[in-house]
């Protein structure tokens, strides 16, 4: 494999990485393979150490293909193999910002998406009902309802790793009302999060919101009431391929709009203290993730990959030269995101 070949990758339509990394994909004009419904066990091609979705199938060093899946390594890895409509912004402040946004559609707005799927009735019936259809729906009605049952109680029984309980609902619900309306006032005044051109953080967004808005009944009813721009603005992100741009079409991170620092207050606000309460545990291997989310309890299991996540990000921000650093304190001040990195 070259990379004049399509990049192959497995994945399903409920998946919201897979429709993050397609989307990417389109918008960067990389050629690509798609394979519906093998939940990353495609014949002939390597199996993943896990199944997660999507899997892509890429060379190694020695040019044997391995199966990769993270979708934000992935997205860092075709920024070095392919030239050209970047989504990492040149400026080290803005990409910083940029990686924290997309983290937090990653491991924030997750947590909206499987909580909505998977509490109420009427998306838990839609879900159960589709997503098996989408690994395959030429088979008995017996074999649907089986494959049905199975993935409604293994999603289900995830929900203790997302942080979606009785306890943790109200949190997660209002954060998701708040990040609509702060959405929904920046796509008044911009196309996308951090200007007039794609970012990273944008199909991050995008992913989650293609099962928010588009999928799932109750939040999808949610989403086109409190923020009918951002149901619109998921639609057309789907394919950005016809898009042309330029470089200075981001935002200067000295000058960054209220509307965006709304957002980043949200994220501030809700994102924070569970990342840090969830480090926390994981370091010292704890049993339960207990925090204060917008002076509501929450509780959970903890969850290692998202400790990995937050010192990922702590690394990042290490590592920016010292000016940069100083302009990414600059836009976080106040937001109530300054404690990750502190």
């Amino acid at each position: 494999m070259t990379l004049a070949d399509p990049v192959i990758l497995s994945g399903a339509p409920g998946s919201p990485y897979t429709r993050k990394m397609l989307a990417v994909l389109r918008y960067r004009r990389i050629a690509y393979r798609f394979i519906i419904g093998n939940n990353g066990g495609v014949p002939g091609l390597p199996r993943p150490k896990v199944a997660l979705l999507p899997t892509f199938y890429l060379p190694d060093a020695t040019g044997t293909l391995e199966a990769v899946t993270d979708s934000t390594p992935l997205i860092r890895r075709f920024e070095q193999d392919y030239s050209g409509r970047s989504i990492v912004p040149s400026n080290p402040a803005l990409a910083f910002i940029d990686a924290l946004i997309e983290d937090y559609a990653d491991e924030w707005l997750t947590k909206a998406m499987f909580h909505y799927r998977w509490a109420f009735a009427d998306d838990v019936a839609k879900a159960g009902a589709i997503l098996p259809c989408w690994r395959g729906f030429s088979i008995p009605d017996e074999d649907l309802a089986k494959a049905s049952d199975f993935i409604s109680d293994r999603q289900i029984g995830r929900l203790r790793y997302v942080g979606s309980n009785a306890i943790t609902g109200p949190a997660i619900e209002a954060s998701y009302c708040r990040f609509l309306e702060a959405f929904e006032d920046h796509l008044r005044q911009y196309p996308y999060l951090l200007g007039h051109r794609p970012s990273a953080c944008d199909f991050g967004i995008y992913g989650q919101l293609t099962q928010l808005a588009e999928f799932d009944p109750t939040p999808m009813s949610l989403t086109l009431k409190l923020a009918p721009r951002v149901t619109a603005w998921t639609g057309i992100l789907d394919d950005q391929s016809g898009v042309e741009i330029t470089d200075k079409a981001w935002f200067d991170p000295d000058a960054l709009p209220p509307t965006l620092l709304a957002i980043l207050s949200e994220i501030g606000r809700v994102y924070t203290p569970v990342m840090l309460a969830n480090a926390t545990a994981v370091v010292s291997g704890a049993t339960e993730v207990t925090a204060e989310v917008d002076g509501l309890a929450w509780s959970q299991q903890p969850f290692p990959y998202q400790a990995k996540c937050l010192r990922a990000l702590r690394e990042d921000y290490a590592a920016l030269p010292a000016s940069a650093r100083a302009q990414v304190d600059k836009a976080l001040a106040g937001t109530g995101c300054e404690p990750l990195f502190t």
